[in-house]
């Protein structure tokens, strides 16, 4: 028996293979390396010293799907296969549905076709829209505003109507709030292609001279400094969530019940840089911008349903965030096409 993880070559996807083996589950994954690259996959074997079975596909693709499915014995599935840039899903919306949604609804097709009715979903807290109160929970109304966010949010709703369909089904979508940070050994982080669309990396790349500064969108927002607050959780808390959530699978339990993932409290952006500058010892320039359009002031998670029902909360700070993502960056300058020996002299 296995878990199936998608998309598992990317930034979340190898940081939960390394907790599900670390964990004794075996597991299968497949990536079209989009936005990945095969390095990460060695590293995941590196730090756990277990084999895993690969394939090298796009999740739309029904004929190489049928032969993940056939050749492996699938328990449950995570699914983290997706495009995930909020900017170009609005530039670029036909691409996002098409992925997004087609591919979902084709491993759902063939989950049904095997039998396999475990899933867990990385949704994400973009389908809560716009919300004028902190902390958000699960029963606020979804309202998301871009279509990377509707397409997550038409997923859910798409997996609702198939429990409704079938109540056999037990189903778990994450809604992710920042995840940030790396793995504890250096040896997988976040790699993005070309100019990094989330904030922690920027501030790596900045303070690696690989970038020339840091752009703050807008400080006249209605908070302590001015910049904008958000819950930056660690990629490997994220990831034991995601085991959480199998194991409440693995019980028997049925439904579609959601979950935040976030630490429950909100740093402002500059908290960030000052945190990062402090355990780095590098200075980070940045110049304020204007605000973009439709970002929020305050965005944080009530992340009480997952400590009462998974059992999991959050465990590492901001401090160890920025920490691991110092120590990634430093090891790998060129993110997964950097396959320099390990530094730990800096800390």
């Amino acid at each position: 028996m296995a878990i199936l993880v998608t998309g598992g070559s990317g930034f979340v996807g190898v940081h939960t293979s390394v907790e599900l083996l670390n964990a004794g589950y075996d597991i299968v994954m497949f990536d079209n390396f989009s936005n990945s690259k095969p390095e990460a996959l060695k590293r995941v074997y590196e730090i756990t010293n277990k084999n895993f079975r690969f394939y090298e596909m796009d999740m739309r693709d029904k004929e190489k799907l049928e032969v993940v499915f056939s050749e492996n014995t699938i328990d449950a599935v995570i699914h983290l296969a997706g495009l995930k840039a909020v900017g170009e899903s609005v530039h670029m919306p036909l691409k996002y549905y098409d992925n997004n949604i087609h591919g979902t609804i084709t491993l759902i097709e063939m989950m049904k076709k095997y039998n396999v009715k475990k899933l867990v979903f990385s949704s994400s807290a973009t389908v809560y829209g716009l919300q004028s109160i902190v902390p958000i929970s699960e029963n606020f109304s979804l309202e998301a505003t871009n279509p990377y966010g509707r397409s997550k949010l038409m997923i859910e709703e798409i997996l609702r109507d198939l429990y409704i369909s079938d109540d056999e089904w037990g189903i778990i979508p994450l809604r992710y709030f920042n995840p940030i940070g790396a793995h504890e050994s250096g040896l997988i982080g976040e790699s993005p292609n070309g100019v990094p669309n989330n904030l922690m990396p920027y501030i790596t790349q900045v303070a690696s001279g690989k970038l020339k500064e840091m752009l703050v969108f807008g400080n006249n927002y209605p908070t302590p400094d001015g910049t904008g607050v958000r819950d930056y959780i660690h990629v490997t808390d994220l990831a034991l969530g995601h085991v959480k959530a199998i194991e409440r699978l693995m019980a028997g339990v049925t439904g579609v019940n959601a979950y935040n993932l976030g630490t429950g409290r909100g740093y402002s952006v500059l908290e960030l840089i000052e945190t990062f500058e402090e355990v780095s010892g590098r200075k980070i320039p940045y110049t304020i911008v204007d605000r973009r359009p439709g970002d929020v002031a305050i965005c944080y998670a009530d992340p009480t349903k997952a400590k009462d029902e998974l059992g999991w909360a959050a465990q590492r700070g901001i401090e160890e965030m920025c920490i691991d993502a110092w120590r990634w960056q430093i090891n790998n300058p060129n993110g997964y096409e950097s396959v320099l020996e390990l530094e730990r002299s800096w800390v």
